[in-house]
């Protein structure tokens, strides 16, 4: 005749053995998943400013890496890219940090910046900057000045920051074009502070 108390001894060590398997399995999938398709990073600095602000939190998509113009990417500014005088790209040393920035203009597109007036045409039309913090696009940092208009290499993009009078972005001769393995993925999501948590445009 069976014991029921080893009977229900064998049926709580088998029911915590099966908790501790679900909850290896968990831990497993969310390191996966935080190590390979999602990041989340805190933003430092007010380049972005409003859309980002200093401190928010934000969820990084790490396996997009084929940036749109208009999205906010990730990207790894280590070495600067620059042209050479005879219009080939030339790599310098960078900010050796990572940066976060809005695409601005993609390969193979022409980007113009008339910085008198503060606007900034791709193609031949006029971006509606609304996500712009006081004022239009009026600093040239050096990176380009007198090549524009500007048409985008193959395997690289052009960003610049919301903020455009503080964003060390493309303009400078310290990021200048952004080669498309550098974008370690798109910001795709606010998870704090609480009061503006949401996408992210």
């Amino acid at each position: 005749m069976a014991d029921p108390a080893n009977k229900e001894s064998r049926g709580l060590l088998r029911s915590l053995g099966d908790i501790a398997e679900t909850m290896l399995i968990t831990l497993f999938c969310f390191t996966l998943v935080f190590t390979y398709l999602l990041r989340i990073v805190t933003v430092s600095g007010g380049s972005m400013e409003s859309t980002l602000m200093p401190d928010d939190k934000l969820l990084v998509n790490l396996m997009d890496r084929a940036p749109e113009q208009g999205d906010i990417v990730l990207v790894n500014a280590k070495n600067s890219y620059t042209l050479a005088d005879d219009g080939s790209v030339k790599e310098g040393k960078g900010l050796d940090t990572v940066i976060v920035k809005r695409v601005i203009a993609c390969e193979g597109q022409t980007i113009d910046i008339d910085f008198g007036s503060g606007k900034v045409t791709v193609d031949g039309k006029r971006l509606h900057e609304d996500y712009l913090h006081l004022g239009l696009t009026h600093a040239d940092e050096g990176a380009f000045t007198g090549r524009y208009p500007l048409t985008v290499p193959e395997g690289y993009i052009f960003v610049m920051g919301d903020h455009r009078s503080v964003s060390k972005d493309s303009r400078s001769p310290d990021v200048g074009f952004v080669p498309l393995e550098s974008v370690t993925g798109r910001v795709v999501f606010r998870i704090s502070p609480a009061g503006r948590i949401g996408t992210v445009r």
